[in-house]
């Protein structure tokens, strides 16, 4: 009976050596895991931060700066405004002209659905 004891006193020590061993594989395991996770993280940043790099540096060469496109777009409304501010400073008088005449040239007639009996 005490080898019976002794020999399950020992299937038990070794049960529990081999969960020990277990459960350290999956925390190695689990530690590879989130370290991949982290270096694949740090590439995938790494990577972005360079194509976001090469486009910004494609968009400058090929239309200008942010600022520039900003300036120039400034710069195209101040020139339509201004020829918008000639324009009607040149056709005012025609304008004003035109609609008085209409205004003043009034031609009383009868309606086209009057009936005289």
């Amino acid at each position: 009976m005490a080898s019976q004891t002794t020999g399950i006193q020992q299937l038990l020590a070794a049960e529990k050596r081999a969960a020990e061993k277990v459960a350290e594989a999956r925390k190695r395991k689990n530690r590879r895991l989130k370290q991949a996770k982290e270096e694949a993280q740090a590439e995938i940043e790494t990577y972005r931060q360079e194509r976001e790099k090469q486009f910004l540096d494609h968009q400058e060469k090929h239309m200008g700066s942010r600022t520039d496109i900003v300036r120039r777009m400034d710069e195209q409304t101040l020139q339509k405004m201004d020829e918008l501010n000639q324009n009607v400073t040149g056709n005012k008088d025609e304008v004003m002209t035109r609609i008085l005449e209409l205004v003043y040239d009034i031609r009383p007639e009868l309606h086209q659905n009057l009936k005289i009996n």
